[in-house]
């Protein structure tokens, strides 16, 4: 379904709602869907119920839920959900098929820039661990966006922080002046608050300091503590990590069970022996004895708008929140990826399987993007 048909289809459910007295408006002529922003979901959003609200008399809370009870029973709309005062946010039926393929393609490269931008960036950061790792994590996260991207810092950083955290630095001191602006200074633009001293990250090791620095929105001082080592659900890098590794181990499990994913194998390879069945015919299967996969799927499709807005903000803190929710939807997932007892691997089965590996690449993706590893054991 292509925008146009989807604003058709919205345009269709107000004016049965309508017909049927639910709303006394006169319909528009058009409505605009466009790609969820911040706190959305789905493929398409709409803010047509915000629109609607004063003309009918109603909460836009209540005009959202009357249309999407008439959306969803549209065809090729898969599900509706309402976000913040009033948005629709809709997902279009089978897409999930395609974003499964397509994260399983593309591996840890999902939500990567296909080819170079030609964008330019230079940071800048002072002589401060924090702000040394925020402005690493960040230089990562603008390449994968297809930035060129040169870091500086105002000293020497210290050697640990390269050793210990994996923050590297292509130059530091007072930076060679353009040739075309000698007299234009450099300006420091990577600027998080601190840790409070002493705290000291370096002893937390890599990941669990690169973690607390970055997790907390930049603006926001970060605890360093060795909450961070706890290996328990409390832990929100704990769960990131535990979440991936999960996946890998049923991956493991499924190999010596027979089966694997198809969901990477073009639908059109007909190499073994007989007709491979369709991933859209998997999930179909596994949708009937599963429970409702929407939020993971929304949160894997939201992942690269995730990228694209923590390279536009300098904010590794999103990235690292969104794989958060990554794990937290997946988690209760993966108890019902492989057969039980003497059931036998089936399409079902494969198909949940391709949802979780996608869900793992993303994870593991995200880590690596924020210098942290994403062990297949934990």
């Amino acid at each position: 379904m292509t925008p146009v048909e989807l604003s058709r289809t919205v345009l269709r459910a107000v004016r049965r709602a309508v017909d049927g007295g639910e709303l006394d408006v006169v319909v528009p002529g058009q409505v605009k869907v466009v790609p969820p922003g911040p706190g959305g979901c789905g493929d398409y959003a709409t803010n047509v119920a915000l629109q609607l609200a004063r003309p009918a008399g109603q909460p836009p809370l209540r005009v959202a839920e009357i249309l999407r009870q008439r959306l969803v029973q549209s065809d090729g709309i898969g599900d509706v959900v309402v976000t913040g005062p009033g948005f629709l946010n809709i997902s279009l039926r089978g897409s999930g098929d395609a974003l499964v393929r397509e994260i399983l393609r593309l591996g840890r490269r999902y939500g990567h820039a296909e080819r170079p931008t030609g964008q330019l960036v230079q940071l800048h950061a002072p002589h401060e661990v924090r702000a040394v790792v925020v402005m690493d994590a960040v230089a990562r996260i603008l390449r994968s966006q297809g930035a060129l991207v040169r870091t500086s810092c105002v000293a020497r950083p210290e050697p640990a922080w390269t050793d210990v955290l994996g923050a590297e630095v292509d130059a530091y001191g007072t930076p060679e002046a353009p040739a075309h602006a000698p007299q234009a200074p450099l300006h420091v633009n990577v600027r998080p608050v601190p840790a409070a001293p002493p705290a000291d990250p370096l002893p937390l090791g890599r990941d669990a300091a690169r973690w607390a620095l970055l997790h907390p929105a930049p603006h926001d001082r970060p605890r360093i503590t060795a909450d961070h080592l706890v290996q328990r659900e409390s832990n929100p890098l704990f769960r990131v990590r535990y979440a991936h590794a999960r996946t890998r181990a049923l991956t493991r499990n499924a190999a010596d069970l027979g089966f694997h994913t198809k969901a990477a194998v073009p639908e059109t390879d007909v190499s073994e022996t007989g007709a491979r069945e369709t991933v859209a015919a998997e999930t179909a299967v596994a949708e009937t004895v599963l429970p409702d996969t929407t939020p993971l799927r929304n949160v894997l499709a939201d992942h690269p708008r995730v990228l694209q807005a923590a390279a536009a903000h300098h904010a590794p803190d999103r990235l690292a929140r969104h794989l958060v929710s990554v794990a937290d939807a997946v988690l209760p997932f993966l108890a019902v990826v492989l057969p039980r007892g003497a059931e036998k691997p089936s399409a079902a089965h494969r198909a949940r399987l391709a949802l979780a590996e996608a869900a793992g690449a993303v994870l593991a993706g995200g880590l690596t993007l924020l210098g942290i590893s994403a062990p297949d054991h934990l």
